[in-house]
């Protein structure tokens, strides 16, 4: 059980750290604006693609239920948080990351936009680790089974 908190603290400060020193560079004001993507900074109000954005300064609440609901599910689940403290690690740095940009900043800075062929959404560092973390959690329950 040791080795999964020390796993799961490192990867959460890690994941934390990391995603709000490059959201300082843009906040600084750093931009690039390149023929495939962009590097530029914007608010999502929302979540994925904007969504929900219509919930304002709540969505920040809801947030935090959500995480609160998946670190209690891992308090009580020690199997579960014994298998899965990298990827919860990542889930949960990146999400409190996130929250924490909507009550600092009203909204979760955004700087990677891609625009080759298609428009695609505006995403960050803390997505990119939610997404991966969900893959290793798929790859680990095929594993499983």
């Amino acid at each position: 059980m040791a080795k999964s908190l020390i796993v799961f603290v490192l990867v959460f400060v890690g994941v934390f750290v990391i995603d709000q020193n490059l959201k300082t560079i843009f906040l600084e004001g750093f931009r690039w604006y390149g023929e495939y993507f962009s590097l530029i900074l914007t608010y999502n109000k929302g979540v994925a693609f904007s969504m929900l954005s219509f919930l304002e300064g709540n969505l920040k609440y809801i947030q935090i239920a959500l995480l609160s609901g998946v670190f209690l599910y891992l308090v009580f689940n020690k199997d579960i948080f014994r298998a899965y403290s990298l990827p919860a690690g990542m889930i949960l740095g990146a999400g409190c990351s996130n929250l924490y940009d909507r009550f600092i900043h009203g909204g979760v800075v955004d700087y990677f936009y891609w625009h080759k062929w298609f428009s695609f959404a505006v995403f960050n560092f803390a997505d990119v680790m939610i997404n991966i973390s969900v893959v290793i959690i798929l790859l680990l329950s095929f594993r499983k089974t």
